[in-house]
């Protein structure tokens, strides 16, 4: 008990308070060979008059004034403990701070001793293990305190420490050694070093000897991937960090890859390191909660872990105390909440002491004091400290004086305020002018104080006043109440369906009474519309003075559906509708994609369910990319089992894909109001490999005069590979030969090969062409593809004799030519008559040299083509000969041939402007009798913005058009005549949108300088 209690903490002239701490003690990890040789804990509390302090350890109070201590010693608030030992000085310890006004406890603080022990002195078993094998060295750490300790592997000796990689990985939750594929180079000895970064501490163990050998049949053996090192569910606190391991032993070494259960990415706080083996997770959130995965993936199979995490808290007040004064004989309750999981359980202490109770009744002057409330859970300990004082007064209406003018609605309740400051609480009286007023039916004086009249009434109009008396004296204070129209709603807004990107006008008007200013607001879910930050979507529509104020809800989106709540509202009352909004619309994206098995032509996929946004999901559509996509958004769609995906459906199998190839999948939901947007796409997978399916194509060749045979042909795709190491088997033969000669190729992008063989070369005895055949398969490390067609090619003893004939020319535009001939008889029996094709040659006659002529090949099956390039009004020779492997035949007659001339340059005649539309004339190209111009057959007309690639193309055989004027921006109007030979020049102009000109009245001439820019000839 108190032996000391002034009267003035009891009244409002009152100056001192009670504790407060300012420093409170830490916990302490101490070790017995510290140089310091002592543990100091700071205590400091703020109050006055100044604290006195003591301390507790282990819930008993150290008697450092009563029994001096040589180990304890008090400096200021703090406790000095010298030459301290565990079984002594070990424990929990609070700090007690006393003044006049009570007693507080700190927070509390541990001491405790750290160590590291020693490793055992037994000497380690070697392991033995084959080069491609995996290998696990045992630590068996020995016991320290704290238990956070980091743990290295020394290599032969100290201080050669051992580095981490993609192969060996030290764990640091058990300080094992992983070695995912031994290697002989891994051969010696190794110890495991703890080190204790508190303690500043660190053992070895005895070294433990690797000796690898090599593999049996000199060839080391593949593994499929083995997760080791297995992370368990763990259970984190919010706002911490923690580390999740994973590592896998296997030959290839495995790759690791993380993934969040059920959601696309890892969680933007994550970090990866330890090449792929640790995920770091910082400052944890309760939305970190969920499964974790690490799959382990080598060419000869996977592995996978999963484990859960769960986040936890420490206590934090929701509710707490507050430092209070209380009148004297009141009842008053001290409440504190507190959130955490687990749930905190809370205690309460008054003046240093533990109480079973928290509301007292009625108050007196022994209640006053310092109060604690104390919430613990598994996490942490949280205080809060308040200081309660009890007060007693007369009434008074100083601070709180009734209103002189109050505001009541009329059929409305009113309350009027009667809150004078008080203790005891007062007991309280009303009168309407000079009539006393008591309970009835419609008039009630409140507990509080405050006068309750229901169903207001002009009659109730008048001077009010409330009187307040108590043991030590009484008070009075008045208002005058005038009763206004009540506020209604006259029109509510009514349930509304709207579709996305639509607008919708909610309606909402009110009757109230004319002297009082009206303010409508806008509420969704019961949360307040903020129309200067959310104006993109939502305004206020205000029409005049008829008391009307409608949401207009712009581009309506999913997250605009809800309970709308209208709320009109005066100084006096307030009245309140709400209608319900649904919006529809296409689908929001599927959920989170996971990839469930992977075979070489398919892949079993699952998803989420995609949000319907009020309308059911018909079906799903899976798309697919593949690494040799032209562009990111070069999705396909996929083939899938079953063929159909309906809206109910959350996994699928995906067929015909490519074998060894890497794919990214995404989902589409549909449902009447169409296709929504994609899922995010999945994690990039590769299927497994299998043999080739596809043949090269176009297998051809040819003979030449010195033996040899050349081969050619269009390679295969690179996503028809299947698997690694691609490559050709082309083979041949003698057409009546028997055994075919097998040549490897390894390049896939290979499309020719020659062979030289002198006996191949032609004698005097062939009277026949050299046949050979020639075919030609594809393979991988998974087998052979199937064979292409077989081709026959033949090899000539000569070139061809005799040339084409007949040569005839005829131009078509004033750049190109169409030209034809009689070809060569090929009888397929005459050495010299075999061809391969055709050389076309020409240049013009008088003005370029015969060696710089153009030259055009085509097959022997063909005896036409077309001459392209040439220049306009030009007089042209011609040549054709046809050719083999042994090289051109003698040509035929030169033909003779002059090109078109071309049509005039100057284009633009009259270009006129109408506001709305622009109208445009160009020169009609008259037709030539005589062939010697060229002539269009139509007109080409492209309109497009400026920078733009793509526009709107029109055709006509007109030489005018019309176009809208466009209204912003600039854009581009392109001619172009369409010939019997192909396409013309381009004639352009560039066009001013009317939004960027400076006025419309604007004359003829000046609008056309300011809104047309000719931009010339483009040829």
């Amino acid at each position: 008990r108190m032996s000391v209690l002034p009267p003035r903490i009891y009244g409002e002239d009152a100056t001192g308070y009670g504790p407060i701490f300012e420093e409170e003690p830490v916990d302490v990890v101490y070790t017995e060979d510290s140089p310091d040789g002592r543990i100091s804990m700071n205590c400091r509390a703020r109050a006055n008059p100044p604290a006195t302090y003591r301390w507790r350890r282990d819930n008993w109070e150290i008697k450092l004034m009563e029994q001096p201590d040589e180990y304890y010693s008090l400096v200021g608030g703090n406790l000095v403990i010298t030459n301290p030992r565990q079984k002594k000085h070990a424990g929990t310890y609070v700090c007690v701070a006393r003044n006049i006004y009570g007693t507080v406890i700190s927070k509390e603080a541990r001491v405790k001793f750290g160590f590291v022990e020693e490793f055992p002195q037994e000497e380690r078993d070697p392991v033995y293990v084959k080069e491609g094998q995996g290998a696990v060295l045992l630590c068996a750490p020995p016991k320290a305190w704290p238990q956070e300790v980091t743990y290295r592997w020394i290599y032969n000796e100290f201080p050669v420490f051992l580095n981490t990689d993609r192969r060996r990985f030290v764990s640091q939750k058990t300080g094992n050694l992983y070695i995912s594929k031994v290697e002989a180079q891994d051969a010696g000895n190794y110890s495991c070093f703890v080190s204790s970064p508190v303690t500043g501490k660190s053992v070895f163990s005895k070294f433990i000897p690797l000796i690898p050998s090599p593999p049996e049949d000199g060839e080391e053996r593949k593994y499929p991937a083995d997760i080791r090192v297995k992370f368990p569910d763990t259970t984190a606190m919010l706002a911490t960090n923690i580390t999740l391991e994973c590592f896998a032993l296997g030959n290839p070494i495995p790759h690791i890859v993380w993934r969040k259960v059920d959601h696309t990415d890892l969680p933007p706080n994550h970090e990866i390191s330890e090449s792929g083996a640790v995920l770091h997770l910082y400052n944890i959130q309760y939305e970190d909660v969920g499964g974790y995965e690490c799959e382990a993936i080598n060419t000869k199979g996977k592995d996978w872990h999963k484990a859960w995490l769960y986040v936890e808290s420490a206590p934090e007040w929701a509710e707490t105390i507050n430092n209070t004064q209380i009148d004297i004989g009141s009842e008053h309750t001290m409440r504190c909440v507190a959130s955490g999981k687990p749930f905190p359980f809370i205690r309460w202490y008054k003046d240093g002491y533990m109480l079973s109770f928290c509301a007292l009744k009625p108050y007196s002057s022994l209640h006053f004091g310092m109060y604690q409330c104390i919430a613990e859970n598994y996490w942490g300990i949280k205080y809060a400290n308040a200081e309660l004082r009890v007060i007693a007064c007369a009434p008074t209406f100083k601070f709180n004086p009734v209103k002189k003018q109050l505001l009541g609605a009329k059929d409305r309740r009113v309350v009027i305020e009667c809150k004078p400051r008080a203790a005891p609480r007062p007991r309280y009286t009303w009168t309407k002018g000079k009539e006393l007023l008591y309970n009835s039916s419609r008039i009630s004086i409140l507990f509080d104080g405050s006068l309750e009249i229901l169903n207001a009434t002009k009659n109730d109009e008048g001077l009010y006043t409330c009187f307040a008396e108590n043991d030590r004296g009484k008070a009075n204070s008045s208002g005058y109440l005038t009763i206004t129209e009540a506020t209604s709603i006259t029109e509510a807004p009514e349930d509304t369906e709207v579709m996305v990107g639509d607008e919708v006008i909610l309606r909402c008007a009110a009757s109230y009474d004319p002297m009082l200013d009206i303010a409508f607001i806008w509420a969704i879910d019961y949360r307040v519309i903020d129309f200067n930050a959310e104006w993109q979507h939502y305004e206020r529509v205000m029409v005049g003075d008829d008391g009307s104020g409608d949401l207009r809800i712009m581009n309506a989106q999913i997250w605009h559906e809800g309970r709308y709540t209208c709320t009109t509202q005066t100084v006096v009352d307030s009245d309140t509708a709400y209608a319900d909004l649904k919006v529809v619309g296409v689908p929001g994206p599927p959920g989170v994609i996971r990839v469930d098995e992977i075979g070489d032509t398919w892949v079993k996929l699952l998803w989420t369910k995609a949000g319907d946004h009020n309308s059911p999901i018909l079906y799903y559509t899976i798309q697919t990319r593949h690494y040799w996509a032209l562009n990111e958004d070069d999705w396909k769609d996929a083939s899938t089992s079953p063929t159909f995906l309906d809206g109910s459906m959350e996994k699928a199998e995906v067929t015909d894909l490519y074998p060894w190839m890497e794919y990214q999948f995404r989902i589409i939901a549909t449902n009447e109001y169409g296709s929504g947007e994609a899922s995010i796409p999945s994690l990039k997978i590769k299927t497994w490999d299998a043999a080739p399916v596809v043949a090269p194509t176009d297998v051809a060749g040819y003979g030449t005069r010195n033996g040899e045979i050349i081969i050619t042909w269009t390679p295969v795709q690179p996503w028809y590979f299947y698997g690694k190491k691609f490559g050709y088997i082309v083979e041949f033969k003698p057409r009546d030969g028997y055994d075919w000669f097998p040549q490897t190729i390894s390049d896939p992008e290979t499309r020719r090969f020659v062979h030289r063989d002198p006996t191949f070369i032609p004698t005097d005895e062939d009277f026949q062409v050299r046949e050979f055949q020639v075919k030609i398969k594809s393979f991988n490390l998974k087998g052979d593809g199937p064979y292409s067609l077989t081709k026959t090619i033949f090899y000539p003893r000569d070139v061809p004799i005799e040339p084409p004939t007949d040569v005839y020319a005829r131009p078509v535009s004033s750049t190109e030519a169409v030209v034809w001939w009689l070809p060569v008889v090929d009888t397929g029996t005459s050495l010299q008559q075999y061809i391969e094709g055709y050389q076309v040659k020409y240049w013009r006659k008088y003005d370029d040299p015969e060696p710089g002529a153009n030259r055009i090949f085509v097959p022997a099956t063909v005896n036409q083509t077309r001459l392209e390039n040439m220049l306009p009004d030009s007089h042209y020779l011609i040549e054709v000969r046809a050719f083999n492997g042994a090289g051109l035949g003698p040509p035929g007659e030169h033909c003779e041939m002059f090109t078109k001339r071309p049509h005039p340059p100057r284009m633009w005649r009259y270009i006129s402007w109408t506001g709305q539309w622009l109208y445009v004339w160009w020169d009609h190209i008259q037709y030539d009798w005589f062939g010697n111009i060229s002539f269009p057959l139509y007109y080409k007309v492209m309109f497009r913005k400026t920078g733009y690639i793509y526009g709107k193309v029109y055709i006509t055989g007109w030489h005018f058009m019309d176009f809208p004027m466009p209204q912003v921006g600039d854009y581009e109007l392109m001619v172009r005549g369409r010939y019997e030979g192909g396409d013309g020049p381009v004639r352009k102009i560039r066009i001013q949108g009317k939004a960027s000109m400076i006025t419309p009245t604007l004359s003829l001439v000046s609008l056309v300088l300011l809104a047309l820019c000719i931009a010339g000839l483009e040829i």
